[in-house]
């Protein structure tokens, strides 16, 4: 049976052997015979080099085993750059590299390794004393491949001249490595100069985490904690105790928020300037507050279909500042509450308001101008002519109107927004089907200021009118909203 073994296939013997426990096993099994001794070979994938007297012994280890994927020299004691010099002799096809706990990035040897495996997918080079952006950049031209980085938890010793890691240097990094898909930066230990901090749709973290993390960055300006299902209104209020100097916020899609989330980081918060909450559950319940109207908050994006005319009033009393809303897919509003907002928010710049079938008549009780308002959207609203033509009449200071998929509309309610808003640039009519064939002719010769027009959809133009229409500084679109 013994010698019937002996005769299998190597294939078969390599199944076998994969089976053991630990690659250390391979020592004794190729001991037995030159067969097993060039299938272990062949299995051992990764390596780990500690003591520097095998520096001299690297090359014959590297020509022995030719198919290493990972090799570890964490700690190692010996003239990393040379090191480094070798392996990439050494005509492997590494994955991954860990060079942790080095005093500083082994700027040498690692670009000689680039120059011969660009394709390395995993870099560790956590725990560095002396590591900063110049060292960022040298791994992002050395090894443009990479998916995986680790640098944690450095020491950060300004002692020998180091600047630690900013946010430019990590903008920069995202912006060279096109497949880094994980970078570990252990951000609370780190101490970088943070300003802003997205962890948008993330998985992984929780809210022990993210409380650690902004203790530590109290002078974080920007946060962004899109789709954090974990959130819940206790844990903004405990959070909002570190936003001393937060300006915006988005916790759009945390669905266990309400409106006590909103009016607590409107209480806390102080200089908070924009806030996204998209597709929460806030407006669901109506919460009695005694908030004045003192709050500085410039932008709201609250999209959400619950919510309803007593919130929106509510927020337009608290925050009279407004430049920006939107209030799109807020089935429960009305023209009633529509009026409102703009009558308290005197200031509102840009209104969007798509998705909202109850838009038919709001602006016809417009009583007052809004002259400061520039943007307005009102995509697949149950907006008609008459309202638009008030729209013309009281937001005369227009710069882009967006109408697609409003299908109530005619020619008759367009023209009449066209005539009286003189500094119009961008118009959007797709989808709006019922104007006659000379709409765009009409438009673009009887506003000079239009730039952009996205035509209804029913439109066909020549080669020739759009290239004349173009001589006249107006790009007609075949389609699509605007950028």
């Amino acid at each position: 049976m013994a010698e019937k073994a002996v005769d299998l296939p190597e294939e078969c013997w390599e199944l076998i052997i994969k089976l053991l426990d630990h690659p250390s096993h391979f020592n004794s099994l190729s001991q037995v015979c030159k067969q097993f001794l060039s299938i272990t070979n062949r299995l051992l994938l990764s390596l780990k080099l500690s003591d520097p007297t095998v520096q001299a012994l690297l090359p014959r280890l590297l020509q022995r085993f030719r198919r290493i994927k990972q090799i570890e020299l964490t700690g190692f004691q010996g003239d990393m750059n040379s090191i480094l010099h070798q392996i990439a002799q050494s005509g492997l096809n590494l994955e991954s590299l860990n060079v942790s706990k080095q005093p500083t990035l082994p700027v040498v040897g690692l670009r000689a390794l680039g120059s011969k495996m660009m394709d390395l997918k995993s870099l560790n080079c956590s725990k560095m004393r002396c590591f900063g952006d110049s060292d960022l950049n040298v791994i992002a031209e050395s090894f443009p491949c990479l998916e995986e980085l680790d640098i944690s938890y450095h020491a950060d010793d300004s002692t020998i001249g180091s600047k630690p890691i900013s946010d430019l240097g990590i903008f920069s990094l995202s912006l060279k490595l096109k497949s880094l898909r994980k970078i570990n930066l252990s951000v609370a230990e780190a101490r970088f100069p943070l300003k802003k901090l997205t962890l948008s749709r993330c998985a992984n973290y929780s809210f022990s985490g993210i409380s650690v993390l902004l203790n530590e960055y109290q002078s974080l300006e920007y946060l962004n904690l899109e789709a954090a299902y974990f959130l819940r209104d206790e844990d903004i209020a405990e959070l909002s105790r570190f936003l001393h100097s937060i300006y915006h916020i988005n916790l759009s899609h945390c669905y266990g928020l309400t409106c006590i989330t909103f009016y607590t980081l409107i209480k806390n918060c102080l200089i908070l300037d924009e806030l996204e909450m998209v597709a929460t559950s806030i407006g669901e319940e109506n919460i009695e507050t005694d908030f004045k109207a003192s709050h500085g908050i410039k932008s709201l994006n609250l999209a959400n279909s619950s919510l309803g005319n007593n919130f929106i009033t509510s927020v337009a009393s608290i925050c009279p500042k407004l430049e920006l809303l939107n209030l799109s897919k807020c089935k429960g509003i009305t023209e009633e509450g529509i009026v409102e907002v703009l009558k308290r928010c005197s200031e509102i710049r840009q209104l969007e308001v798509n998705h909202i079938q109850g838009m038919t008549n709001s602006f016809l009780h417009l009583e007052f101008e809004l002259p400061k308002l520039k943007v307005l959207s009102l995509m697949f609203s149950g907006i008609d002519d008459d309202a638009l033509a008030m729209i013309g009449k009281r937001c005369c200071r227009l710069l882009k109107l967006d109408l697609a998929g409003c299908l109530s509309l005619t020619s008759k309610g367009v023209k009449e927004v066209v005539e009286n808003c003189k500094e119009l640039k961008e118009i959007n009519l797709k989808w709006c089907n019922k104007f006659s064939a000379d709409i765009v002719p009409w438009i673009v010769f009887s506003r000079p200021s239009l730039k952009k027009i996205v035509p209804p959809s029913r439109s066909v133009l020549t080669e020739r009118q759009r290239n004349l229409f173009l001589r006249h500084g107006c790009v007609v679109y075949d389609g699509g909203a605007f950028e």
